[in-house]
């Protein structure tokens, strides 16, 4: 019974120092806004409670010297006295972005691998396409494909019935515009929007800036691939077919231009039909070490994580507005400085040997499980080396046919590194795990 009465004072006691801390801290927060009256009713009441509390006063006493100096700073303590619970609640969530921020800048981040440039090591966005007249996900399945790997349905919709036709660049690749979107239906961002017409009614979808997979589904899905394009428009092209032409504005808010074939694509389809349909699958996303770089050397093998925006190379400017590119990269470190790099039948040499540190090397050289070997271009083309200079770096992508990497752009300076992958929290693959 004793320890009881006793937590209870040592309570009561702290209780009493916390009030005493706020009242100093009203007193010298306010003391240019309160009256002489008011600062001498503050102190009078908060040195009565610290009196009490030097003497062992009794809970009683401390409890009605607590209420009576609640009172004063409820009139006299301004913003800091009373808080309501939203003045508390926005204090908490500060202090915690402060703590987050501050651990993901000198710690630990979170980095989404965009492009499949590192392919089959970390995948970026791919996609499941659902041809138009099988079975695609119903509404339970699609929510845990959302849950479990990112998972967002991409479809245009026939809005009447009719043959389908799209609009195509020169170059094959189907035409687009850029345009303001959401993502996740809320937060604004920049994306692709794509158009099939039906009978010459317009059918959008929209995919992120960064999806470069949207292509291989067009020809999946209405040319069975690329030799199937190929024959397709030789075989319009033998028969005479004219093409409508026309020319896009590609970016409205830059003015960029670009000619466009309108072609028919040769399907009929029902009002309400879907034109094309797929799921877009996030990219991995992985935490990053930020920390170990500081104390330790980056070793040749390790993912790396750096930034564009230092790199000085035409291959890092915008082609529409000619400003340096920005943002985060993620590629595998090749060279640290003083080592000469060159390419051979698939396999990268560092310093004369081919390169070790990491199974993708390996994998690479043999071309096997997926990994397609390194591809001699520019810098690094055939009978070409690259030697690393002084506080740079040399980074390339696994997956080396596919990879805008060190080979085009040149070299890592040092200050521009972020750290190493050591994580991949999501989705929830295979792939879930260390990073490799």
């Amino acid at each position: 019974m004793f320890g009881i009465f006793a937590s209870h004072d040592r309570k009561m006691r702290a209780n009493a120092g916390q009030w005493i801390e706020l009242a100093e801290k009203v007193f010298h927060y306010r003391r240019d806004v309160l009256s002489g009256s008011e600062l001498q009713e503050l102190q009078k009441h908060t040195a009565d409670l610290r009196q009490l509390l030097r003497n062992h006063a009794e809970t009683s006493r401390l409890k009605l010297a607590i209420e009576s100096l609640e009172e004063v700073l409820r009139r006299l303590g301004g913003t800091h006295y009373p808080k309501s619970s939203l003045v508390e609640n926005v204090e908490f969530f500060l202090v915690a972005a402060i703590i987050i921020l501050g651990f993901r800048a000198y710690f630990i981040q979170p980095f989404k691998i965009p492009t499949n440039s590192m392919w089959p090591s970390y995948y970026g966005m791919t996609a499941e396409n659902f041809l138009p007249n099988g079975d695609a996900p119903g509404i339970v399945n699609r929510l845990f494909r959302m849950v479990a790997f990112g998972a967002q349905r991409r479809e245009a919709t026939a809005p009447k019935s009719g043959s389908v036709s799209a609009d195509f660049f020169e170059n094959g690749e189907m035409a687009y515009t850029i345009a303001k979107g959401h993502n996740w239906l809320v937060l604004p961002t920049t994306v692709r929007e794509y158009t099939f017409y039906v009978d010459g009614e317009p059918a959008k979808l929209t995919v992120p800036l960064d999806f470069h997979k949207f292509d291989e589904i067009v020809r999946e899905t209405f040319f069975e691939g690329i030799d199937g394009l190929q024959r397709y428009l030789k075989g319009l092209t033998d028969a005479g077919t004219e093409f409508p032409r026309g020319v896009i504005s590609v970016n409205p808010g830059r003015h960029a231009q670009a000619r466009v074939l309108r072609i028919p694509l040769s399907r009929h389809v029902e009002k309400g039909d879907p034109v094309l349909r797929f799921d877009i699958m996030t990219g991995d996303q992985l935490f990053v070490d930020r920390l170990s770089y500081h104390f330790v050397r980056p070793s040749v093998g390790q993912g790396f994580v750096f930034r564009t925006g230092l790199i000085d190379s035409p291959h890092m400017k915008d082609q529409q507005s000619g400003r340096q590119i920005d943002q985060y990269y993620v590629k595998r470190l090749v060279g640290r400085p003083g080592d000469t790099l060159e390419i051979k039948d698939y396999t990268l040499y560092r310093n004369g040997q081919p390169i070790t540190g990491a199974a993708a090397f390996a994998k690479n050289a043999r071309r096997e499980e997926h990994y397609v070997g390194y591809q001699n271009q520019l810098s690094l083309a055939e009978g070409r080396t690259m030697t690393v200079p002084k506080d740079h770096f040399l980074a390339l992508g696994d997956n080396s046919e596919n990879s805008m990497d060190g080979r085009y752009w040149g070299y890592v300076p040092a200050e521009s590194v972020v750290g190493r992958p050591i994580f991949i929290y999501y989705p929830f693959t295979n792939r879930w795990g260390p990073a490799r």
